[in-house]
């Protein structure tokens, strides 16, 4: 069933909001926002039914509820305030060029920052499912497709799937997965489980594209019982086996909240019948066919830390 048919009723909303504006000359508040930057412009808005004040109270909102579920769910969550734009954009990237019809998946949505993001780029004949295994981001989730213009637009071709990314059926595959989950919270063996499924869901050619935040496991590192230093090498290890071998492209999100690393992968073996192919070993990855780098290996790139045993990214 798709999101257009939950909660019709909230539709007018908007309406409502749009009937309580006024349609007269702009006023001298109107005018000082106008001449302001976009970045200071809600901090100087009368207005309280205004586009600005409203879509401040919003973000505030989201911000809110996104930090009650990292305190409260921290394993899951992983991180205390939704992606950037900036973030969303380099994520989204690969799939704001496609032609034909697609269908993408988005694991671990949130409170939609990336995915207000990916609807953009949802065009008709395309599909786009959304994984979240938070009971509180599902409802954040389809509360946006039934109130917020972006995504009502395409509400009929997409779905928020309430479950972990491992229950869904490999018999439906995608041309863009996107990833939000955090990596670094969970155990090793959830890590390799879960690259391993999404890259069963994958087209042959299909494009995985997921971040993670520069610095963090490095931090936690040093703050940490050498059992769960160890769990973070052992996460990192498992990354850059992926990295080393399918990446082609990464890109840094420096304008962020901490600022992150974006990983673009296309992953061998995707579409085979057990998926033995997709997961690199560390064997594969130093006696496989020659890896040429599609980066410089310098002091600042993965794979110079990677064969120092240290960890970069976070």
């Amino acid at each position: 069933m798709s999101i257009g048919s939950y909660g019709i009723e909230q539709e007018r909303i908007g309406d409502r909001r749009a009937e309580s504006r006024s349609d007269g000359l702009p006023g001298i508040a109107d005018q000082i926002h106008a001449s302001l930057p976009i970045g200071f412009a809600p901090f100087f808005d009368c207005n309280p039914t205004s586009k600005t004040t409203l879509h401040m109270k919003k973000a505030i909102s989201e911000y809110r509820t996104f930090f009650r579920e990292f305190r409260q769910t921290f394993h899951t969550t992983g991180a205390i305030a939704p992606s950037g734009r900036v973030l969303a954009r380099a994520v989204v990237k690969p799939l704001s060029c496609h032609q034909t019809p697609v269908r993408v998946l988005e694991v671990g949505s949130g409170t939609g920052a990336v995915s207000k993001e990916i609807v953009k780029h949802i065009h008709p004949g395309d599909w786009f499912d959304l994984v979240e295994l938070n009971d509180r981001f599902v409802d954040t989730l389809r509360h946006r497709f039934v109130t917020e213009p972006d995504f009502q637009r395409v509400a009929d071709q997409c779905e928020v799937l309430h479950r972990a990314v491992q229950e869904v059926s490999t018999d439906t595959k995608y041309d863009y997965i996107i990833c939000g989950v955090p990596f670094n919270n969970f155990p090793i063996s959830l890590v390799k489980e879960i690259l391993r499924h999404m890259s069963k869901l994958l087209r042959p050619d299909g494009t995985l594209s997921f971040f993670e935040y520069l610095w963090i496991r490095r931090f936690k590192a040093l703050l940490a019982s050498r059992d769960e230093r160890r769990r973070l090498g052992g996460v990192g290890v498992v990354i850059e086996r992926y990295l080393s071998r399918y990446e082609f492209q990464c890109d840094t999100a420096w304008i962020n909240f901490p600022p992150a690393m974006v990983h673009h992968l296309r992953v061998e073996g995707s579409n085979s019948g057990n998926g033995s192919n997709a997961e690199p070993s560390a064997r594969t990855v130093r006696a496989g066919r020659p890896h040429v780098p599609l980066r410089p290996i310098t002091p600042h790139s993965e794979s110079y830390h990677a064969r120092r045993g240290e960890s970069h990214r976070g």
